[in-house]
């Protein structure tokens, strides 16, 4: 399948293990990463910081195969997750870097387009999280009211 507003295929990159056990040279059980998890969410990281913090520091290579559970299940079981998902956050902070961008460069044609389709994308993410009940039905994406909670 194509990405999305490219026609490029995308088939590089790395392959996760084919066995679905834990490895048996995981030193840590479920509950101690669970806590480890916990203690890096304490300290500001993202889910995705947190598993890249677990395989690199502390040699977990798959969370789901040590607890069972993502990432973001026990952050949610811990009551621990943020309001908006990681994905949305991101986004918008590419759309406000864009906008400051286009800011000092008004001629900048293709910087405008990259605005459009992060405006469509976030669009889109924000619909999807409604539809699951990860976002609040009410919530609406307002560029100028979500710059100032970034900032």
């Amino acid at each position: 399948m194509a990405r999305m507003h490219s026609r490029k295929k995308g088939r590089a990159g790395s392959k996760r293990p084919a066995k679905r056990t834990k490895p048996s040279w995981v030193s840590y059980g479920a509950k101690e990463t669970e806590i480890l998890i916990v203690k890096l969410a304490k300290e500001g990281k993202t889910a995705s910081q947190i598993g890249l913090a677990l395989r690199d520091i502390y040699g977990i290579p798959d969370i789901k195969k040590v607890v069972d559970k993502k990432v973001t299940t026990v952050l949610k079981e811990k009551e621990m997750l943020p309001n908006i998902p990681e994905d949305v956050m991101a986004l918008i902070r590419k759309n406000i870097m864009i906008k400051k961008h286009i800011g000092s460069n008004k001629k900048d044609m293709t910087a405008r387009r990259g605005l459009g389709l992060t405006d469509s994308k976030i669009r889109r993410m924000v619909k999807y999280y409604k539809r699951t009940g990860r976002l609040a039905a009410d919530w609406k994406y307002d560029p100028d009211k979500i710059r100032l909670l970034i900032e």
